[in-house]
């Protein structure tokens, strides 16, 4: 008997033993392809289309042509840009230097002190972004509460949400969003050693210095994956902006995601806006690069 007809049935009898052993997965696998590969692909051929909610026969195949328009467009510019600035501002800035602070403010405080602040700060992240968005609101409107505070103190007042608007709406997402922050950086900072952080400070290392010098560079991984994270989640955020402003006044709080609601359900350019939500996918693939690439960075030093 020769080699290759020993080989076979023992072949067929690892292809059968794989195919039993997959079997389970089975339903999960067709599952993930109705519910999530199908949407994926359905999305990628409607940005490629002039499909429309209303007033149209069928979707008709235009290449390129929604994200040249998109790109030519004074108004994606613009979007794009108060995009950045949302995430800058909120995320980059605000949640993650927040986080860092209160994270290392907790370490050094008294059990109830950490409870009180934990307590506050988690109960605004789990709050649902429109009900954070109606309280920012009421606190910022024209006749909101800081507006009142500011009048007890002969203080100027002016409506906040009008004047400076993707201001208003980042102080918010700093904070809704701070929590995240600080639960990782507080789960970071605990299994820093107290004794290198001790033997700093017998060297002659200040407060400032230790921080910088010594606490920082140990937790870079966890500061990288937060930074990571949280810029990805406000890149997406709609609900909080969609209830404070809608975008206005006149667009200067309109970022992506509701420049692409806006042109795809309201204009009902169903194509267009899809590639618009395509492009925010691709800003957040190329901010999450940049991150894997620090990632990798620090994993060969």
């Amino acid at each position: 008997m020769s080699v290759s007809a020993t080989a076979a049935p023992g072949a067929a009898a690892r292809l059968r033993r794989g195919l039993l052993q997959g079997l389970p997965l089975g339903p999960a696998v067709v599952l993930l392809a109705v519910f999530l590969a199908g949407p994926i692909l359905y999305c990628l051929y409607s940005a490629f289309t002039d499909m429309a909610l209303t007033g149209a026969s069928g979707a008709h195949f235009v290449g390129f042509d929604n994200f040249r328009k998109a790109f030519s467009s004074v108004e994606f510019r613009q979007s794009l840009l108060y995009t950045l600035i949302f995430t800058i501002l909120s995320a980059v800035i605000g949640q993650n230097i927040l986080g860092m602070v209160l994270a290392l403010l907790m370490r050094s405080g008294t059990a109830w002190v950490r409870a009180v602040v934990s307590a506050i700060v988690i109960g605004a992240w789990v709050m649902p972004e429109v009900v954070a968005g109606y309280l920012w609101s009421a606190f910022l409107g024209d006749d909101g509460s800081l507006n009142r505070f500011l009048g007890l103190l002969s203080l100027p007042a002016q409506d906040w949400l009008f004047s400076i608007p993707i201001l208003a709406v980042s102080l918010a997402n700093i904070w809704r969003g701070t929590a995240f922050s600080m639960l990782v950086y507080s789960a970071a900072l605990s299994e820093v050693p107290k004794e290198i952080e001790e033997s700093a400070t017998m060297d002659g290392a200040g407060t400032a210095q230790r921080l910088w010098s010594v606490t920082l560079p140990m937790i870079r991984r966890s500061i990288t994956t937060n930074l990571m994270l949280i810029t990805l989640q406000t890149l997406s955020v709609f609900g909080l902006i969609w209830t404070m402003t809608r975008g206005g006044p006149s667009n200067r709080s309109e970022t992506l995601p509701l420049f692409a609601y806006q042109q795809a359900f309201q204009l009902s350019q169903l194509g267009y806006g899809t590639a618009l939500a395509l492009v925010l996918l691709a800003i957040g693939a190329v901010f999450s690069l940049v991150y894997l690439k620090a990632l990798r960075l620090e994993d060969h030093r």
